[in-house]
């Protein structure tokens, strides 16, 4: 594990990110840990989330793009710290790089429009997310892409959790990453978690997380 992904895993069991229990999941499965984005809300975890994303991009010789994609609501902040990382390490490339989102309602007043930032149009656009569970938000994503006249050029997640969908052996994140043809990173996945947990849970707890990642993980999906 990477030095920036160990203190991205780090802070966000500080900060009640990343907790670990008995959690029933929005597929009924019972997880024995939780990973809540929505508190990325104080400055030292956002600044380490921020460097996460930038690093796993800039590691990532796949991912060429012209433009950062934040879906409304939590990929707002995530976009807007990510660029300005990205703009810190690598001006020259990312230095004039714009970032966008969406709006949930359409504008119909001022500036109008579906989007917020950067225009789309004939761009290539990551979108930045947390997780992907049922690829909703990156199905949303695409219709306004294409809406816009952008062009998918990949995905960068925080989360991997490297389980199988409710009806399929494989992940989502395959399922996608086969449907549009495009690279899908993550900055940490569920082997990280366990590997995290080991230092600092007890046995019980640690087999838990090991049994559950044993049911539910997901099997190679063929290109």
């Amino acid at each position: 594990m990477k030095d920036h992904q160990a203190r991205l895993i780090q802070l966000s069991y500080e900060n009640k990110i990343l907790t670990f229990g008995d959690f029933t999941l929005k597929s009924g499965r019972k997880s024995p840990y939780f990973f809540n984005s929505g508190f990325f809300c104080g400055g030292a975890v956002l600044a380490a989330v921020a460097d996460s994303y930038a690093q796993t991009i800039i590691d990532a010789p796949d991912l060429e793009f012209d433009i950062i994609f934040g879906p409304a609501y939590k990929g707002i902040p995530l976009a807007a710290v990510t660029i300005v990382k990205l703009a810190e390490k690598d001006p020259a490339r990312f230095g004039k790089m714009e970032y966008a989102y969406n709006r949930k309602e359409k504008k119909d007043h001022g500036e109008g429009g579906t989007t917020v930032g950067g225009s789309l149009k004939g761009k290539r656009v990551l979108i930045l997310d947390d997780v992907m569970t049922a690829g909703t938000a990156i199905r949303e994503s695409m219709a306004i892409i294409n809406a816009e006249g952008g062009i998918l050029a990949g995905v960068a997640l925080i989360l991997d959790r490297q389980e199988r969908m409710v009806d399929y052996e494989h992940s989502m994140i395959a399922q996608v990453r086969r449907e549009y043809r495009v690279p899908i990173h993550s900055i940490i996945t569920l082997e990280d978690i366990v590997q995290f947990a080991k230092g600092k849970l007890p046995e019980e707890d640690i087999k838990k997380i090991e049994d559950y990642r044993s049911k539910y993980k997901a099997k190679p999906l063929a290109e």
